[in-house]
């Protein structure tokens, strides 16, 4: 029996008292979603995805999640409230303290608990909220896939190791004892398989200087060399891919490289981990700290499923749920970039991202980024103590370039046995320079 049809539906959506929004769709939970029915969501999706449900391109069923749902980390929580009119954004784009002027040495929870709509650093600070919700679920070991797809069927698929050690907004306990070069965040990518590029390894520094651009090298086994690249590489496909560096989990490039609007507030659907939403996971303990997340061997993705029919990234055993949400604008300050303005959708109140829709400088669609969301579930450490999780059984993190008509998935575990580290504890000089060339071979 296919997953899609075993979801319990939660409870049904209340939005007593909540202000009007743009989506005004009689969309329930228990329908499902496909050509039959698509009309009905017209204004809740990016037109290109709509047009995926139109066509039966897309199928999934439609679940409840209301807003007063979400399991709040408790530390985080209590961080956020005592956040409130504590920061504010610098002209730089950074955040600082509003009171000194100056960067504080560590955050947690959201910066900005409450936005002003008519503030105008909304946009900067809900993009803020987003990155700091992210980063607080900590240190990333994950043996992943990135699958380039046709319409009809896979194309190309690489295995890679991707590493993420966070220096700020961490729980406290996993917070680095040192940060000698105030560092936000470092990254190390590996690619494991096929054997062409087996051995390519990306690293990249970034710094939460708002005035200091990302340090970024990358190894090519051919050449048996370390070379800088610039930062504004992090735009393009990653080795041949319609996934860029800046994708990650949704959005991971130097805010202060961009220029951030807030243009909007709508109801959207947005994909739904459904088996999460029930409160279903699984993760074991790995000593000395760490979860990894344990997945059932299902078909995910569309080319999976050998009896699918629609494009073969659609999103084969998601859900959709209606949640509402901010829509930002940001534009790159740096005109080499890649995309012209993003257009993003991310969750009022998780501020998990949604929908990236990118465009070129003359304001053609050329990507939309499509991700899956989660609610965080508690779960017990050996010590007593407790962490939360995104509470992962899949993952859907799909990349699709609108006129190449072609897509690239990543997220997914290379196989049910692969490791998907959460919280783990790593030495620095795993990302230390001299270290990539190693790390390749």
């Amino acid at each position: 029996m296919s997953y899609t049809r075993t979801i319990v539906l939660l409870l049904a959506v209340c939005a007593l008292g909540a202000p009007p929004r743009t989506g005004r769709a009689d969309v329930t939970p228990g329908m499902t979603l496909d050509s039959s029915t698509a009309d009905q969501a017209k204004d809740l999706l990016p037109p290109e995805i709509l047009a995926h449900y139109q066509k039966n391109e897309y199928v999934n069923p439609i679940v409840a999640w209301p807003e007063d749902k979400y399991t709040w980390p408790t530390d985080f929580k209590a961080a956020s409230e005592t956040n409130a009119g504590k920061y504010k954004v610098a002209p730089a784009g950074h955040v600082v303290e509003a009171a000194s002027g100056k960067q504080p040495a560590y955050i947690l929870g959201f910066p900005f608990p409450t936005i002003d709509p008519k503030d105008p650093t909304a946009g900067s600070q809900i993009l803020w909220n987003y990155l700091y919700r992210t980063w607080y679920f900590g240190n990333l070991l994950a043996e992943s896939q990135i699958n380039m797809m046709s319409r009809t069927a896979l194309t190309r698929r690489l295995d890679i190791e991707a590493s993420f050690m966070y220096f700020d907004g961490v729980p406290e306990r996993e917070r680095p004892k040192e940060n000698s070069g105030n560092f936000l965040v470092k990254y190390l990518t590996v690619v494991r398989s096929p054997a062409d590029v087996n051995g390519t390894a990306a690293l990249t520094w970034r710094y939460r200087d708002p005035d200091k651009r990302d340090s970024s090298w990358t190894y090519v086994p051919a050449l048996r060399r370390v070379r800088a690249i610039s930062p504004a590489n992090r735009s393009d496909g990653f080795l041949g891919s319609d996934f860029a560096q800046d994708d990650g989990t949704f959005f991971e490039g130097k805010p202060e490289d961009f220029t951030w609007k807030l243009v909007g507030e709508t109801d959207q659907l947005r994909i739904v981990d459904p088996l999460n939403l029930q409160g279903k996971s699984r993760n074991v303990w790995v000593p000395p700290n760490g979860w990894n997340a344990m997945w059932d061997d299902i078909p995910f993705i569309g080319y999976m499923d050998p009896n699918w029919k629609g494009v073969a990234w659609a999103p084969r055993t998601a859900a959709l749920a209606k949640r509402s949400h901010w829509i930002v604008e940001g534009v790159p300050k740096d005109r080499y970039y890649l995309f012209g303005k993003l257009v993003m959708y991310i969750d009022k109140v998780s501020y998990q991202g949604a929908w990236d829709r990118k465009f070129d400088w003359k304001g053609q669609l050329l990507n939309t980024y499509q991700v899956m969301a989660y609610d965080p579930q508690p779960i017990k450490r050996p010590d007593g103590g407790t962490d939360f999780l995104q509470g992962s059984n899949m993952a859907f993190q799909t990349a699709e370039s609108i006129k190449l008509e072609r897509a690239t998935a990543a997220g997914i575990k290379s196989s049910p046995d692969s490791v998907f580290l959460l919280r783990g504890v790593f030495s620095e000089s795993k990302f230390a320079l001299d270290s990539l060339a190693h790390a390749g071979k």
